[in-house]
């Protein structure tokens, strides 16, 4: 099993923790992690695009001059393509984007990320991570004293002192156990959490 250092708030080495290898110990598949990363992003994406087609501009009714002995090209509206204020030729129009992956290769590929993560001494534990009031430079001091920048926390319960404190400093993400996802994990530098959220995290995944 991968052993690493619990610190506390101050940055100080506390102790040290034992972490399951059937979460942050399998072997890393980076193509797992990448169609994880690939899927949350097209899920979100809202597929509202759209452009009007020929059929769909206003106008354009009459035939703009007769077909023959004008001199010039045969037209059927002023609406089409080639036309200014025409349609578009194979306009977008709105779309799911969204495709599924199934639940096991999901949750293979968080694992993979959380072990790039303890592999890259990426991986942080706390002791445990308490602010007595809701404030930015409590929290910024502890991103200081355990030289860190930019992180995402993960919290065993939805600490509302925690939560505020860290939301307004950038590149500081905050999540809970139950909605960790690829992305976050790979998106920041670093993964922060708790002795108790591990525990949650050995638990939920395992």
């Amino acid at each position: 099993m991968a052993t690493v250092t619990v610190y506390n708030m101050k940055g100080s080495e506390v102790g040290s923790i034992e972490l399951n290898d059937s979460i942050f110990g399998v072997e890393v598949n980076e193509h797992l992690v990448h169609m994880a990363v690939v899927q949350q992003l097209a899920n979100n994406r809202q597929g509202t695009q759209k452009a009007k087609t020929r059929s769909e501009v206003s106008g354009g009714g009459r035939k703009p001059w007769k077909q023959k002995g004008t001199g010039r090209a045969r037209q059927g509206s002023t609406r089409s393509p080639q036309w200014t204020h025409g349609g578009v030729v194979f306009a977008p129009t709105p779309r799911d984007y969204s495709f599924k992956l199934n639940k096991k290769e999901k949750r293979a590929a968080l694992k993979s990320a959380l072990t790039a993560k303890v592999s890259d001494k990426k991986f942080i534990v706390l002791d445990e991570l308490k602010l007595n009031n809701i404030k930015t430079k409590d929290f910024a001091d502890v991103l200081t004293n355990l030289k860190v920048e930019g992180a995402l926390v993960v919290l065993n319960e939805n600490d509302k002192n925690v939560i505020l404190s860290a939301r307004n400093i950038p590149e500081v993400k905050t999540t809970q156990v139950g909605t960790l996802n690829v992305f976050d994990v790979m998106k920041y530098k670093n993964v922060i959490t708790t002795k108790d959220a591990v525990a949650s995290i050995e638990e939920v995944y395992a």
